[in-house]
């Protein structure tokens, strides 16, 4: 019988999003849950975020925000030093101690989950990319480590969901929970075949994996209360983020 996986990225300390995909996910009998990084950063809640995750996450990646949020007493911005001085010491050893990526066989496909590339946590593949690009994410790499290459890729880092298949290959973005610059509300995938199944190559008519994405409505103002309450810097930046899906530089522009 087929089982399903939720995967959810970029909670980025909201975690007024993350509990209403938290709920959603087991109104839907869904009870493993993998989760794609920046657990942490530019939300309210950075701790709270952490211990959710820890509850309810079989498996997290490490985030581009998890490292230098951990890793970096000093921060190069308020906000980011307020992240940082919100969460506790196990926190961070925490967030540094998270795998680079997470594999897994279902529906006799290999399935690679990351947060940003092949390369590392730090390394941007944007919704628009070229067939390199493309056709990189699915190699092994010194941050992947060896093994049998996917043929299925999920990533989260861009705050936008897309779905690509190309020369056999599925490429899939998660979004963002806690800051999504797609379109409102807070979005997840579920991913849906045989799990821990023999790896082989998909015959015409298997089942292979279903890709279903979520989106989840839940209460903005709420969380952006919570930012000012909490004294957070930047709280108006956060507040256009989540109202309108408006960020400076944007690594998700609409398709032109």
């Amino acid at each position: 019988m087929p089982g399903r996986i939720a995967v959810v990225s970029d909670v980025h300390g909201n975690t007024t999003a993350f509990e209403a995909v938290l709920a959603d996910i087991e109104a839907r009998g869904i009870t493993r849950i993998v989760n794609l990084g920046d657990v942490v950063g530019k939300g309210p809640r950075g701790s709270a975020a952490i211990a959710l995750t820890r509850e309810r996450c079989e498996v997290t990646v490490r985030g581009n925000w998890d490292t230098f949020i951990a890793r970096d007493e000093t921060q190069l911005w308020p906000a980011a030093q307020w992240t940082h001085d919100e969460l506790s010491t196990d926190d961070r050893a925490w967030l540094l101690s998270l795998p680079n990526t997470h594999d897994l066989v279902m529906g006799g496909q290999h399935v690679r989950l990351f947060h940003a590339s092949q390369v590392h946590e730090f390394h941007r593949v944007n919704y628009h990319h070229t067939e390199e690009e493309f056709r990189g994410m699915f190699t092994n790499t010194d941050f992947t480590g060896d093994g049998p290459t996917p043929t299925v890729v999920g990533y989260g880092d861009i705050h936008g969901t897309f779905l690509e298949v190309d020369l056999g290959l599925t490429l899939f973005n998660a979004g963002s929970v806690g800051n999504p610059l797609d379109a409102p509300g807070a979005p997840y995938v579920v991913l849906e075949g045989e799990i821990d199944g023999e790896e082989s190559t998909a015959e015409p008519g298997s089942p292979g994996v279903s890709i279903t994405f979520v989106r989840v409505p839940y209460d903005v103002e709420a969380e952006i209360a919570v930012a000012r309450d909490l004294g957070m810097p930047d709280v108006e930046a956060y507040a256009l983020e989540l109202r309108e899906q408006v960020y400076r530089g944007s690594a998700f522009p609409p398709p032109s």
